[in-house]
């Protein structure tokens, strides 16, 4: 029979690619929007025309009950979240609401959805590096102590921790990634890396002067989201539900970023062009996260297979055909 699938957050990045994945495996897929009239619902219908939407909210149980009973699904994927990090500690309580809260909206229901049959449904959590915050270790494990930096990465935990007890109080086949940064050229223009690769693009074609960020030396371990979605499926696919953390292993700072990118648009000193703004920098900065997905890749069979100065060339290639395209109309 034709494997049915759940996507919440299908908006996102994640879930673009999600989507795509799935639909390729030949499941029926269908995914959550909140809001008739959510502007990013035609990017969805337009990228996967396949995929049926469901108007959903996590923190709206009853719609939640409504789109698991019209779903049906074999697996649920929940990438939906508050997932800009520096914005929450603006919107911490929101961000609590659905990310948190959300996530044991979603739990339960599918609890109560699957009755006496918990083998019904396999869930994916959406867990973050964002976690590990102030790391206890280098590099991060499955095990690692969490000790979170912001109101995103606390609610974070607490969905992480709440699978967990699901999966160990019901039995239910619920397993988290602990994925660590993943881009992409869909990926949304508040995080700094698609900022910096479409403010790159319209310094090279002259439209805008000078791009402002925060810390540039802070660091990440930088993955492609195609790569990571992977992960995600196979995560589901296996006997025994369990975490994993999905990452390259690898660090680059902010600068790196910022060498690879200009260069990609045929600028080699990007210096004249960047500005440092204090009210850029987190209040707490997360420090030394870096993953080791060895697990994984042991477990899994999944290695990522788009490399860093891969992942920035396609990001300001796909800027700058954006903008030119901007400019000819």
């Amino acid at each position: 029979m034709t494997k049915r699938a759940l996507i919440t957050g299908i908006t996102g990045q994640d879930g673009l690619y999600l989507g795509e994945l799935l639909t390729a495996e030949g499941y029926d897929v269908f995914g959550t929007v909140r809001g008739f009239n959510n502007p990013k619902r035609s990017v969805v219908e337009d990228l996967l025309p396949d995929v049926r939407l469901i108007e959903a909210d996590l923190t709206d149980v009853s719609s939640l009950h409504r789109a698991l009973t019209e779903s049906e699904p074999d697996e649920v994927y929940n990438l939906g979240a508050i997932s800009f990090v520096g914005n929450s500690w603006e919107n911490a309580s929101r961000t609590t609401d659905v990310t948190a809260k959300g996530t044991l909206n979603l739990l339960d229901a599918i609890r109560v959805h699957s009755g006496d049959d918990l083998s019904k449904v396999r869930f994916y959590q959406a867990s973050s590096s964002e976690m590990f915050g102030k790391a206890q270790e280098v590099p991060q494990t499955e095990h690692t102590v969490l000790w979170p930096r912001s109101p995103y990465g606390v609610a974070k935990v607490f969905a992480h921790y709440m699978t967990v007890t699901y999966r160990e109080s019901y039995g239910l086949h619920a397993s988290s990634g602990i994925l660590f940064n993943h881009e992409s050229p869909r990926r949304g223009t508040e995080f700094v890396t698609r900022k910096i690769t479409q403010s790159v693009a319209r310094i090279a074609l002259g439209v805008q002067k000078k791009l402002m960020l925060g810390n540039l030396d802070a660091v990440r371990d930088w993955g492609f989201a195609g790569d990571y979605v992977k992960a995600m499926w196979l995560m589901v696919q296996q006997p025994e539900a369990d975490d994993y953390v999905i990452s390259t292993g690898e660090t680059h700072s902010i600068r790196d970023f910022l060498d690879v990118a200009f260069a990609v648009a045929g600028i080699e000193d990007w210096r004249e062009y960047v500005g440092v703004d204090p009210a850029f920098f987190r209040p707490a900065e997360v420090m030394n996260i870096v993953g080791d997905s060895s697990k994984a890749r042991r477990v899994l069979g999944w290695k990522p297979e788009v490399g860093f100065q891969e992942i920035v060339t396609m990001m300001v290639e796909s800027d700058l055909a954006q903008q030119r395209a901007l400019l000819a109309r």
